[in-house]
């Protein structure tokens, strides 16, 4: 048995056989199908007598029928996938070799050399059926043993999650493609219409049976159908049960993840992004699409995981063209191939500069004139900008002064600036400097509102929580360090971070953007809050990881425990989308804050930190450290107010 199993997986790992040989195979299939039919009607003997005559009229036949076969291309399929379509086509041909074949005979009785040999009407109509019928078990029997071939020694226990079309397209799939290494015994649903019943010869259970299944089936993969993934995404318990016991669990990939050339092109295994429950986020694209076409776009930090991912899906809206600007010059040379490869029907300039330039920027502004400007360029990581303040006030706050000044100048129509759910009640530098940036924009789109200030650009701001997965945040550096065996580092065992996948956060940015009137803080719903120990553990059990210890280091310098999207003094209002609310925030006047930032940019140029942050903390007065050397200013602050 052993020598069979391994012949059988040798023959179908090797390529499929060509065309040709599946035509003949056919051909040959037809030949010995009436050979046989005279031989059973008119005896061996009579046979023998005529062989030759027999064997030419037998060939004859099998070229009616090859005629029946190249009308419906029985041969292109390939016989391992057979289907009941092909069946079918195969079935069709063999009635139009059999009406050839009938019609034929008479001709053929017309010559002597044929005249020994007599098959009639009813032998062969008997030799089509033997014929189709041999023709349908050979598909049968090779698609069968195809099944049946995967090495059960390596192959993997496996069950799918959902119970429709797309989990029955996912069972084909696995059926089909041995190099998945996969056995699968049942279908998982919860709806009453379909569990405990059987499905394309496979039992559909239940969720309550997962336990049993692990240790009686040996279960080692659960492949979640597309259309399930919502559902599976949200069940945390599920998730927590298989990750406890060592299943793997299989997605589809989408579009932008798929990949032909790896040998899993089709499936992925989860990664924790995949598991953090969260709603599912749909867009009015049609507006989108109806404002952003035919426009020229300026995209700031279009190398960075916002700014890259705002291009992407900005390219789906065909802009006239897209101006992009990134200070990174290794990242945005990425994004100017990316352009090319994917998306070469779309003007695309990439430039490489900083927007705290402001001659550079003015030069960009006057040449391509955009319509429309994303602002995602921006320091964001809190130890370094708490080591760095004045960076911070002159990449975040200079830059985006820079930026907005020349929008209005060059007549911009809307300008969209990225910020921080870090800006509410901040607790350090970076936070600080983004909420300073809200407070010029915001007053600036009053001041020209009012007429102020000439110019007809509306400002919009986006306010939202940390995106998953985006450069220097914590899940990629839980990766790095379960890959090197631990430990996993964690400030605090209680500390909560609101998350949003960096796709759903850029469609928000996109429909806020087209859809505000100016002057709003968008804040999006980030959903609940995770905490991240428990994500660091998850992390740890998803990877199959052993002996790898959480660490708990303590606060960082300006760290909050939790993050708030809404200052506590504001209150929301509806928007257009129910992912979307608007902030009530204090205006302030434009004069005021203009003059404030001059002041503040003027004394960041003295590289004096404490001096910095000290302005910073009046311009800001909610803006209070955290675990900081700037908790000083704060208490010397509310000594004087004493």
């Amino acid at each position: 048995m052993q020598f069979f199993h391994k012949l059988i997986n040798w023959y179908f790992n090797k390529k499929s056989l060509p065309y040709w040989c599946v035509f003949l195979f056919d051909c040959t299939i037809v030949f010995f199908s009436f050979l046989l039919v005279y031989q059973q009607t008119y005896g061996g003997a009579k046979t023998l007598s005529v062989l030759w005559q027999l064997c030419s009229m037998c060939a004859i036949y099998a070229i009616f029928y090859a005629v029946g076969f190249k009308m419906f291309h029985t041969y292109d399929g390939i016989l391992r996938y057979s289907s009941f379509v092909d069946l079918q086509r195969v079935g069709f041909a063999s009635f139009i070799g059999c009406v050839f074949s009938y019609l034929g005979h008479f001709f053929l009785l017309q010559f002597d050399y044929f005249q020994k040999v007599y098959i009639g009407g009813r032998e062969i109509a008997l030799a089509s059926i033997i014929c189709v019928l041999l023709l349908w078990a050979v598909r049968v029997l090779v698609k069968t043993v195809y099944d049946v071939s995967i090495d059960t020694f390596n192959a993997r226990p496996a069950i799918i999650f959902g119970v429709d079309e797309c989990g029955m397209g996912l069972a084909k799939l696995v059926r089909n493609d041995k190099s998945l290494r996969m056995r699968l015994f049942g279908f998982m649903s919860n709806g009453n219409k379909v569990r405990h019943k059987v499905l394309m010869g496979l039992h559909v259970y239940s969720y309550d049976d997962v336990e049993r299944l692990i240790h009686q089936k040996k279960m080692e993969c659960l492949l979640v159908s597309q259309s399930s993934v919502g559902v599976f995404r949200n069940d945390k318990t599920l998730q927590d049960l298989l990750i406890a016991n060592g299943v793997h669990i299989f997605m589809p990939r989408t579009n932008e993840e798929w990949n032909p050339a790896a040998p899993d092109a089709t499936l992925k295994e989860v990664s924790i992004e995949d598991l953090l429950p969260r709603d599912e986020i749909s867009i009015d694209l049609k507006s989108v699409a109806d404002t952003l076409h035919g426009k020229c776009i300026l995209v700031t930090g279009s190398a960075g995981s916002i700014g890259s991912e705002i291009v992407k899906q900005l390219c789906q809206f065909n802009p006239r063209e897209l101006v992009l600007i990134d200070s990174a010059e290794t990242p945005q040379h990425d994004i100017r191939l990316m352009m090319a490869k994917r998306y070469p029907h779309i003007k695309a300039e990439t430039i490489v500069t900083s927007i705290t330039g402001q001659l550079r920027m003015e030069n960009i502004f006057r040449r391509f004139r955009p319509d429309y400007v994303f602002h995602a360029a921006a320091y964001k990581h809190v130890p370094m900008m708490e080591n760095n303040p004045t960076e911070s006030v002159e990449n975040n706050i200079y830059g985006t002064k820079v930026l907005a000044d020349m929008a209005v100048k060059y007549g911009v129509k809307k300008f969209v600036m990225i910020s921080t759910d870090k800006a509410v009640n901040p607790t350090n530098v970076m936070g600080c400097s983004k909420r300073i940036c809200e407070m010029y924009v915001q007053s600036l789109n009053n001041a020209v509102r009012s007429g102020k200030v000439e110019g007809c650009t509306q400002f919009v701001t986006t306010r939202f929580g940390n995106v998953l997965g985006s450069n220097g945040s914590v899940i990629p550096l839980f990766k790095q360090q379960i890959k090197a065996g631990g430990p996993v580092t964690v400030t605090d065992p209680n500390i909560i971070r609101y998350f949003m996948l960096i796709p759903e956060a850029c469609e928000l940015v996109l429909e806020a953007g087209v859809k505000g009137n100016g002057g709003e803080i968008f804040v999006f719903d980030m959903g609940k809050p995770v905490k991240i120990a428990d994500l660091a553990q998850r992390m740890i059990n998803l990877s199959g990881a052993k002996n790898v210890e959480i660490k708990y280091t303590g606060l960082r310098a300006g760290e909050k425990l939790y993050e708030e999207v809404l200052n506590d003094k504001e209150s929301t209002k509806p928007s257009f989308h129910e992912k979307i609310r608007i902030a009530n925030v204090r205006e302030y006047d434009y004069s005021e804050v203009e003059r404030d930032i001059e002041e503040l940019i003027e004394v960041s140029k003295q590289y004096d930190d404490m001096l910095t942050v000290k302005k910073m903390k009046k311009i800001v007065p909610e803006f209070k450290s955290n675990n900081s050397v700037y908790e000083a200013l704060d208490a010397s602050t509310d000594t004087a107010k004493a």
